[in-house]
């Protein structure tokens, strides 16, 4: 198949725009649907500019140092390699129910991306402004992803997370089968509802971690937390440390080895909890059964 150049385009709303193999440089396109249902197309240093759904039902295409600058560019898309690339601010919504897809080394700053996708990998990808993005996705492999933005990556299943930078709230919201290393989390109520969730090697800044979660394992984790890791079912901690961390383990079921001291602990439902000290232990009979808790502690300072 002959291999062809498209310097400027503007079709006329994109309605039988769709095109079958070739190459696109420098292409200006702009128009409802400018390249609707591509197929096998090359994007390369091409402008999507004003036009909602530019890319809607394309698959097996390949976009480099290329940019959207409208909604809604990639939606019901499959097989999508991505590099280079911008997603300008009113690209928003812009990558939604699309399969496979991969971007690497790209900038995202419009909200409300990745929704309701499976068969994700972000690799060198940064979100400036990542309200409500990663939804509800499938099969997500994020590496060396910055996140700045509240509720990122709620409700999504089968995820591998390494060296994320994420600041915002509510992130994890509702998470299946996630497993997270050598990141760093600042975030109000992470893992909230979540279930088998493991982070290894990580730094989570967070008030209320983790309530209501199931199956949550932290592994070599330094956690600052108010109120943190309560409600949970199997919390499971292992070489951890607790900076400045209070009211922790409330109604939760936990076998838990920190490293180092714990502020307060305040009723957990039982379990096992070893530290080398900890300031409050409250085992309030009225509200726990204190004695389906172990506590294995030198020193505690106050006991209630």
């Amino acid at each position: 198949m002959s291999t062809t150049t498209q310097t400027v385009a503007t079709p006329d709303h994109g309605h039988g725009a769709g095109s079958a193999g070739g190459r696109v440089e420098q292409g200006f396109l702009t128009g409802e649907r400018a390249a609707f249902a591509a197929d096998g197309v090359t994007y390369v240093d091409t402008i999507f500019a004003d036009g909602e759904s530019p890319l809607k039902h394309a698959s097996n295409i390949t976009l480099s140092r290329s940019s959207f600058q409208w909604k809604y560019p990639l939606w019901y898309c499959r097989d999508v390699e991505v590099r280079d690339c911008t997603w300008f601010e009113m690209a928003r919504a812009g990558v939604w129910y699309t399969n496979d897809i991969t971007v690497e080394d790209s900038t995202v700053v419009a909200p409300k991306n990745f929704r309701r996708c499976n068969g994700v990998t972000l690799r060198n990808v940064e979100f400036p402004n990542a309200e409500e993005t990663l939804w509800s996705c499938t099969d997500v492999t994020l590496e060396h992803v910055a996140v700045h933005g509240d509720y990122f990556a709620m409700n999504c299943t089968g995820m591998t997370v390494d060296g994320l930078r994420l600041v915002g709230g509510y992130s994890f919201d509702g998470v299946r089968d996630v497993e997270i290393s050598n990141s760093r989390l600042v975030t109000k109520d992470a893992f909230w509802n979540s279930e088998n969730v493991t982070v290894r090697d990580s730094v989570i800044s967070s008030e209320y971690l983790g309530w209501n979660a199931r199956n949550l394992t932290l592994i070599d984790c330094t956690i600052e937390s108010l109120q943190g890791l309560c409600y949970v079912d199997n919390l499971v901690m292992r070489g951890c440390r607790l900076l400045h961390t209070n009211l922790a383990f409330e109604y939760s079921t936990v076998d838990a080895q920190i490293d180092g001291h714990i502020d307060s602990v305040l009723n957990p439902a039982g379990g096992r909890i070893q530290a080398d000290s900890i300031g409050e232990l409250t085992l309030d009979p009225a509200r726990v059964d204190p004695s389906a808790t172990t506590i294995e502690c030198p020193a505690v300072g106050t006991r209630r």
